[in-house]
């Protein structure tokens, strides 16, 4: 049913010496078949793993303990397929290798679309080396929103009718939008409204304070750092907290970074410089932070701006079976509701949807930057949009040095973003080697340079 995989014995010596964790697992041949289920449940609910069976553990180690023959591991087969159909959730192999007996099965469990339960109706979820049981209702309420099965935007709040039948924000756009609908008519019919009261989307999108009804989890803050760590005394100002409902809240975030960003002028040997950032990237990033954060989680949006940098980080993490490998690829709304109604407003913020991360990414490639980095921690993601460029450190110092006579070290790292002197000193060495550069005559100290090779360029 499988392939067959013959490995190295240096594959398998180096394979039995790591250490189990949130991604791996190793279990005996002689496992009962309700605990494979229960780890294989526990990696699809949680972020994928891979499950190695045919491999013991003793005071010693793990070993090699593999079957006598792929048929033999039939029945754990069948508990797997019934816990979610291989093809779906699962890919296995059989691992075999010289000197070390029998055939290991591996697993490999991508994060799924689904709650994954084992025969019993069970569920579990993998946090760290262990497969947590997922038993009480809260708990599983917070696995169906990981999922995307259920949404926070769609539970109801205890507040008056009027905040969102009333107000400027829902006049505006029906006026705009749907202009033959009366408010309440409207938001009912959208499912905005249940048993008389808003739920959560509709103060997001249509109360003019939504601050107040959602308090200290739907507000975007914005920092200003005077290098490039990040710490309170390094705080060039106050935060700036951006309000309102969701779509002002997008275009005064944006315009607000864009404009510090633009005002941000840092100091150093050759006086003030500044950076600049495509305006689609920040757009988009912030866009996309506002329409999929998880508003269940009591945070802010954060959006911090550094010398080299910008990070953009949202409340909870990302939802279903997207990743940070395929998030650019697949399509999953933890919000469906925001995202639908932003994109009918004039001008709306999310015009191409799906796309606004592909569109960031691919504006940092137009001026010849690096493409923003997606990071996901443990309750939040977190996007850097690093002011770097696509050519290599070596290549960046030859192009600054055909439209100028020298570069000293700090020069170099400040324009490739290196962060060592002496990472950057080897580089050099390296052009030095290859004939590209020399030191420049007559420097020394901190006013150490290089120049292209051959340019007869002295020293003042």
């Amino acid at each position: 049913m499988f392939e067959t995989v013959a490995i190295l014995p240096d594959q398998a010596e180096k394979l039995l010496g790591q250490q189990e964790g949130h991604f791996l697992d190793f279990k005996d041949k002689r496992i009962a078949p309700g605990k494979v289920a229960r780890a294989v449940s526990a990696f699809c609910n949680a972020d994928g793993g891979d499950l190695y069976i045919g491999i013991g553990e003793s005071h010693s180690g793990f070993s090699w303990n593999g079957f006598e023959d792929p048929e033999a591991a039939n029945q754990l087969i069948q508990v797997l397929e019934e816990v979610s159909p291989f093809g779906a959730d699962l890919d296995a192999e059989f691992l075999l290798t010289d000197g070390l007996p029998g055939y290991v099965l591996h697993v490999n469990a991508r994060k799924s679309r689904a709650i994954r339960k084992t025969v019993d109706g069970k569920i579990f979820k993998r946090l760290s080396a262990q497969n947590i049981p997922v038993a009480s209702e809260e708990h599983l309420t917070a696995l169906r929103r990981q999922k995307g099965l259920e949404s926070f935007e769609s539970e109801t709040l205890p507040i008056d009718i009027d905040v969102v039948t009333n107000s400027e924000s829902i006049i505006e756009y029906l006026l705009s939008a749907v202009p033959v609908a009366e408010p309440e008519t409207y938001l009912r019919k959208q499912h905005l409204l249940a048993s008389g009261k808003p739920v959560v989307a509709a103060a997001l999108l249509f109360a003019d304070e939504p601050q107040a009804c959602l308090p200290k989890r739907c507000g975007i803050k914005i920092y200003r750092y005077s290098s490039e760590e990040q710490s309170r005394d390094r705080l060039v100002e106050d935060p700036v907290t951006i309000e309102g409902p969701l779509y002002r809240q997008v275009y005064d975030a944006v315009a607000r970074t864009v404009a510090i960003v633009a005002a941000a002028a840092y100091l150093d040997e050759d006086g003030l410089r500044s950076v600049k950032y495509p305006h689609e990237t920040l757009h988009e990033i912030i866009t996309n932070a506002v329409l999929h954060r998880d508003y269940s989680v009591t945070d802010d949006i954060h959006i911090r701006i550094f010398e080299n940098r910008i990070e953009v980080m949202s409340p909870g993490r990302l939802p279903g079976h997207i990743t940070v490998t395929n998030i650019l690829d697949e399509r999953l709304s933890r919000n469906p509701y925001i995202v639908r109604h932003l994109n009918r407003f004039p001008n709306p913020p999310n015009k191409d949807v799906g796309e606004g991360l592909n569109t960031a990414f691919e504006s940092m490639k137009k001026l010849n930057l690096r493409s923003p980095v997606i990071e996901e921690t443990d309750n939040s993601v977190l996007v850097t949009i690093r002011h770097e460029s696509l050519a290599s450190p070596a290549q960046q110092v030859v192009e600054f040095l055909n439209v100028n006579q020298s570069i000293r070290n700090e020069q170099a790292r400040r324009i490739t973003g290196i962060d060592s002197e002496s990472k950057m000193k080897k580089i050099f060495e390296r052009l030095i080697r290859a004939g590209v550069i020399e030191h420049k005559p007559g420097t020394a100290g901190r006013g150490y340079s290089y120049q292209l090779k051959g340019s007869g360029t002295e020293s003042d």
